[in-house]
């Protein structure tokens, strides 16, 4: 499967690099793209900065010639993550200036899998249409809301919750954060 990540400038850079760290490039072809203010919080927030696999094809925000700005050559999925509100804003209005932008119209259009895991809070009504447009388009949109039931010890293990449900959303195995069991009889 071709993965197009798109990271922007929301805060939740872990989610990110996490999704990266569990993305197998033996099986999967797999595209990083970032926001102009995606590297300011990479770096206030990933000492070391963001470590994409090495095999990963990394695109310059404004070159229009990554094979994904055109719906002749649509990445298989794209995430966005973190996602910020101006971003969904963009997307769900076909506002699309730049190839992180472009991409994601092309995969709304193609009829691909496009999942956004906005951060923000609280909403305003304006997040929520913009979110009611992007569902009736075809996305899914994955709140960056984790789950404790499995009692996470670390801030990565919190994290994992998010990126364990993106990668099921994507049809990727993994065993990121415990399932929620059946109770016993």
């Amino acid at each position: 499967m071709r993965i197009l990540v798109a990271i922007t400038g929301a805060s939740g850079a872990l989610y990110a690099q996490r999704l990266l760290d569990n993305l197998d490039p033996r099986e999967h072809e797999i595209h990083v793209v970032q926001s102009r203010y995606a590297e300011q919080v990479i770096a206030g927030e990933l000492p070391g900065g963001l470590r994409p696999p090495a095999e990963a094809k990394l695109h310059n925000l404004k070159s229009m010639n990554a094979p994904f700005a055109s719906g002749s050559n649509p990445p298989d999925a794209m995430v966005v993550i973190p996602c910020t509100m101006g971003t969904m804003g963009r997307i769900a209005h076909g506002y699309s200036e730049d190839v992180l932008l472009r991409a994601a119209d092309v995969v709304l259009k193609e009829g691909r899998k496009l999942i956004l895991v906005p951060r923000e809070t609280p909403l305003s009504l304006v997040h929520v249409k913009n979110m009611e447009l992007l569902l009736l388009a075809g996305a899914t949109i994955l709140p960056a809301n984790p789950g404790f039931y499995s009692h996470p010890k670390t801030v990565q293990e919190v994290a994992d919750t998010v990126v364990a449900r993106v990668l099921d959303h994507l049809g990727v195995p993994n065993q990121l954060a415990p399932r929620w069991a059946e109770e016993k009889e």
